[in-house]
């Protein structure tokens, strides 16, 4: 049951990973650092929302309207690494 918990955390951390991929591109295709019609950022971009937007939509739904600043993705990975760090280590105490 540990090593469940221990892949549970790689995946969390993976996810995190692809959060903040998804920010930062957000960032180049905001700014034009690249371009947006380039085929290959496209799907780069549509993988990466497609991944992320289930867990950051009900987040934006929930979140006050800060006018152009979108802090939905720093409250997703919060709550990613509160998981991390104090909820599965508890259940990892609790069975063992």
């Amino acid at each position: 049951m540990l090593e469940l918990l221990n892949f549970i955390s790689y995946l969390i951390t993976l996810y995190t990973y692809v959060v903040i991929a998804s920010v930062i591109l957000s960032w180049l295709l905001a700014f034009n650092v690249i371009n947006g019609y380039n085929p290959f950022v496209r799907s780069l971009w549509n993988g990466l929302r497609a991944v992320t937007e289930p867990l950051l939509a009900p987040i934006r739904r929930m979140m006050p309207d800060l006018g152009g600043i979108d802090i939905s993705p720093v409250i997703l990975l919060l709550a990613c690494f509160f998981i991390q760090s104090v909820v599965l280590p508890n259940i990892a105490k609790l069975l063992v």
